[in-house]
Order: structure tokens, then sequence, then C-alpha cells
């Protein structure tokens, strides 16, 4: 099967369609802080997993120019008060240009607000991630929904997500027998895997039909293991042509011999 072919047919297959939004791609606002006073280092295990899910939603979404995937940076979603603002560690925003990339996001000057927000578990931020963040993403800036993932594999595993309902109420996702959850907004699945290596809980996004979405990485090697497979079978399909060969000049030899005699 050609991998890079048939990704491409499902990418234009699954990506969800959304209107362009009506606001105008903004950069900079003057006066509204791009950074903190007091910034605050992440753990390597948050490393690796905001690297991780922010190359494989570049790779998947590489393909619509209307998608804004903004990792750790603000999100000021009331204007004129600089104190209404999240910095979630990734979000993926429909109807906005891709580039330039932003400072901060301005959810009245775009015109439209994420319709996912990831956060990754700290023993900082975890209380406020799991509560009044939840209230803050779904009902104050209008995200469609909301997830928080514990990405350090010796504590205790926790993948949830929140989603609004016909009403507008605010509802905690159901997982399934794995513990994936299904983003309507993304028309993705997610899953954990654990690294037992690097001692991180990745968690990993999935086309509809479970195809995962690889990183660059990860399809180098696909790409150099497809390659080696080809390699293989070219040398062994030499090997049986000149095993052919050599018993047909075997064969001839002996029908030589015997028409001597």
């Amino acid at each position: 099967m050609d991998t890079v072919n048939d990704f491409g047919f499902k990418q234009r297959k699954y990506m969800p369609v959304f209107p362009k939004a009506n606001g105008k791609t903004t950069v900079y606002i003057e006066g509204y802080p791009c950074e903190d006073d007091e910034p605050m280092s992440a753990t390597g295990f948050h490393g690796e997993q905001i690297a991780a899910i922010y190359e494989q939603f570049k790779r998947y979404f590489a393909i619509n120019e209307l998608v804004y995937i903004g990792i750790d940076s603000f999100i000021y979603y009331s204007e004129g008060d600089i104190t209404k603002c999240v910095a979630p560690d990734i979000y993926v925003v429909f109807g906005v240009a891709k580039y330039p990339l932003r400072r901060s996001f301005y959810t009245w000057a775009e015109g439209t607000a994420p319709v996912a927000v990831f956060e990754f578990l700290s023993d900082a931020t975890a209380r406020q991630d799991r509560n009044e963040k939840v209230g803050v993403y779904l009902n104050d800036i209008g995200v469609q929904e909301y997830f928080i993932h514990q990405p350090e594999l010796k504590k205790p595993a926790e993948f949830r997500g929140w989603g609004q309902d016909p009403s507008g109420g605010i509802v905690e996702m159901e997982p399934d027998a794995e513990g994936g959850l299904f983003s309507e907004a993304l028309n993705l699945y997610f899953r954990c895997e654990e690294q037992h290596r690097t001692h991180v809980r990745l968690l990993r996004p999935y086309l509809p039909d479970g195809t995962p979405i690889t990183t660059s990485l990860e399809e180098q090697h696909l790409k150099e293991a497809a390659e080696a497979r080809a390699e293989t079978a070219e040398a062994r399909a030499e090997e049986e042509v000149l095993r052919r060969q050599q018993a047909e000049a075997e064969l001839e030899e002996l029908r030589a011999q015997m028409a001597k005699s």
C-alpha cells in the first residue's frame, strides 16, 4: 500500500468542514501582554507531549490554510480587559489563516474562538485545569471541547474531556473501553500510549478509522522500513532470476550431452 497517498486521501476524507471566520488576522494588539512576568517552566514530560501533538496536528491540518494551531500562548477573550486571558498548552482554531503566527490570539479581532483546547496537567495548575478552567473555556470563551491529560507515566492516568449539550450545558465525555475519547469538533480520536523508555504517557490522535497521525520522525522510520523491505524483495527477486537462469543453463547442458550420446 502507498501509505503517503493513502494518508493524503484520508486527510481529505476526514477533514472537518467549517466556514471562514469573519474577523481579521491579528498578530499583536498593543497593550495586551504576550508574555508572563513570571514564566513557569514545563517538565520534560510536558515538553515531549506538547511537541509531539503539536507536530501531529501541524501534519494533519497542513492541507487546510484556515486552521491555526496555537502552542502555549495567550488567548484574550474580552476586548479591553487584559485579565480575561488563558494560556493553554495547545489549541486549534478553525476558519482563520494559518500564517502569520500570532504573538497572542484575540477572539474578537479574529472573529472566532478555538474549537478545541488541550491542557497537560502539572502539580501547579492541575486543580484549576480540572475545575474552573472547564467553565472558562466552554462558557466564557466559547470553546467547543476541552481536554486534560496527565503525561507523566508514574502519576495516575487522567484523560478527560468536556463539551456542550444542545441546550448549552457542560457535559463530560464518556471514554470508551480503552479510555479513549472522540473529538466531534476535530473529527479525531484520542488515546494514550505508554512510552516506558521516556516515562511519558503520550496522548495521540487517530483518524476516525483508527489510522494514527504520525510525527515526522515516525514517518521517516516508516519510510526507511518500507525502503528496506523493497530492497529485500528486490534482492530476493534477483536471486530467484539467477537461480532460474542457472537451472535453465544446467538443463540445456544436460540436453546437449544427451543429444551427443
